[in-house]
Formats: C-alpha cells, structure tokens, sequence
C-alpha cells in the first residue's frame, strides 16, 4: 500500500487533536496512489482522509491545492474539502513533512468503467472546468510534454531499456511531439489525472473527484484527452473500449462544447498524455525504494496507448 512513512496511534492522536473532529477510533493505510503516505481515519464524528505529502509536491504549493478543493466545493463540484484546523490552516507539519486532512466522501472507483460512469465523468469534468475559470491563483503545468520529455531523457536509455527493450525509442517520438504541441487552446484549471480510481462513484453518479495535486493552468481539451487515456482502455492499454471513448466526449460536450480547434488537437493532446504517464512510470519504477509497499506500474501500457492515437487519429475521439 502507498504508505511511505508510519504513524503511530499516539502520533495521529496528537494530530487529530489540533482538529475539531473527534477523537481518533482508527486508521488504515490506503493502497492506492504512488506519491504520498495516506490512511482512511475515523473518528468520534467521521471519517476523513488524511494525506502526508511524500514525493513531487512542492509544499509551497500546498495553499493553491486546498484552495482549489476548498474553491470547487464551494461552486458545487463533487469534490472533497479541506478541513481547517482550530487555526484556520489547511495543513500541519509533523515529522518534517506536510500533512492534510480531507473530507470524506462516499463511494467506490470503478474498476471496468462503463459507457454510462464515464458520461456522468466527462459532464463533471467540464463543470469542474467552468467553476474553475475564476480561481484566480495560477499553476502552470511542469508535467507538459517539454517536461515529461526531460524527465523520460533523464531516466537513461540503459535504465530504459532494462524496463522494456521498446522503451528507449520513445525519446525520438517524445521530442517530435514536443515540436508539434498546441498551446493557444483555451485554459482553466485542470484536474490532469482524473483515473477512475481518482474518482469516486454511486453507481452511475459521480460522487467525488479527489486527488488535485498534479492541478495546473492549462488547456481544457488536454485534461478530457488525459482522462479519456486513462478510462478508455484496459490496463494494459492493448484494448481500445469505443463506448466508453465516445460516452465520455459526449458527457463533457453537455456542459461544455469543444470548438474546432480543440476537438482537431484532441489526438495530438493524448498522446501528450500518454508521453505523460510513460514518463512518471518510467521515474517512479526507478525510483521507487525495494522495500515501500507500492505497486510500481508498467510504462509500457501508455506505450500502447500512444501507438493507438497515432494510429487512429481522430477516429478514436469519434
């Protein structure tokens, strides 16, 4: 499970006790997510997330990530927000790293999305979009294809190659995407890892959409063409789901209709997205400590996915 760091009954005790939730009746490690240490809590009045940022984050940064959840959920979006503490803080520190604590919110993640989950995610998707338009901090975007192209060089063409002996030939194909790469699309605040098990679902509705920390300023279409890479396929992203593919489109289009210009760059910007993921894969399974209880996840999968937009084209976005 992603628990990086372990905290004792006595430490989390400490630290719910400077919140006005109750006190502690216990915690469980969550499995989920590669980055950070997290636990399901519950206490005397509910249950809460509680998340110690581990890895990627900036803590500087910390302040525009509460604040877009706490902006969100005040626009009405299904989102989890931010419990202060007593002092009115969004964040502690404890044992030299940050921690949250993040309302709780019901449902399950979908582990086979169907045509009619991944609707309901597409029209939450651009509602998310237009309620953040006004969120005035800004982030740019340090995970675009220049950068993820950097970070995938940086790993090595040996290292590569011990993940996957096809792995080394995406440099070439990163830095011609890169050469290519739209930037005048329209912009707001976008989730930019919006996966099925970043969302929370009763049966067809989205209940919550969690995990805002890879946030940033950029273009709308590249956040529907992340997400339609990450729900569209199966894990291994050998199989292409149409349904899904075309459900998801039609349920952000509900809310939000692409003009021209995006819906032409969408095959270009999911490949930027798979560039993406191949790239924090690849560095997360280097990286990633023999004895830390993650799952490490095979680049190679966004491999497959890439080599499905360039070969389809617009035809997956159909």
């Amino acid at each position: 499970m992603a628990v990086y760091t372990h905290l004792g009954a006595e430490d989390l005790a400490r630290l719910l006790a400077e919140y006005d939730v109750g006190e502690l009746v216990s915690a469980k490690g969550i499995a989920e997510g590669v980055s950070n240490s997290n636990w399901l809590i519950e206490t005397t009045t509910g249950r809460f997330i509680l998340t110690m940022y581990e890895r990627r984050i900036d803590i500087r940064q910390l302040p525009f990530f509460l604040g877009l959840l706490d902006h969100l959920a005040a626009h009405g979006c299904a989102v989890p927000a931010t419990i202060h503490d007593r002092s009115g803080a969004a964040f502690r520190q404890i044992e030299g790293k940050a921690v949250a604590l993040i309302e709780f919110l019901p449902g399950v993640s979908p582990t086979r999305p169907t045509a009619a989950q991944a609707r309901s995610v597409g029209a939450e998707l651009a509602r998310m979009h237009l309620a953040a338009r006004d969120f005035m901090p800004r982030r740019e975007n340090d995970l675009a294809p220049e950068q993820t192209a950097s970070i995938l060089k940086s790993c090595g063409r040996d290292a590569l190659h011990e993940i996957d002996q096809r792995l080394p030939a995406i440099l070439d194909r990163a830095h011609e995407l890169v050469a290519r790469w739209p930037s005048h699309l329209a912009r707001s605040i976008i989730h930019s890892d919006l996966f099925p098990d970043n969302v929370l679902m009763v049966g067809d509705r989205v209940s919550g959409m969690i995990d805002f920390y890879f946030a940033a300023h950029d273009m709308m279409a590249y956040d529907l063409a992340v997400t339609h890479a990450a729900w569209c396929f199966d894990r291994s992203g050998a199989n292409f789901e149409a349904p899904v593919g075309k459900a998801l489109v039609e349920g952000y289009e509900s809310i939000r209709p692409l003009d021209p210009e995006e819906q032409a760059a969408l095959p270009v910007l999911a490949q930027g997205a798979c560039l993406r993921f191949i790239a924090s894969r690849a560095e997360d399974w280097l990286d990633t400590p023999p004895d830390a209880q993650v799952l490490r996840k095979n680049p190679m999968d966004f491999v497959r996915r890439w080599d499905f937009y360039a070969d389809k084209g617009a035809a997956a976005f159909a």
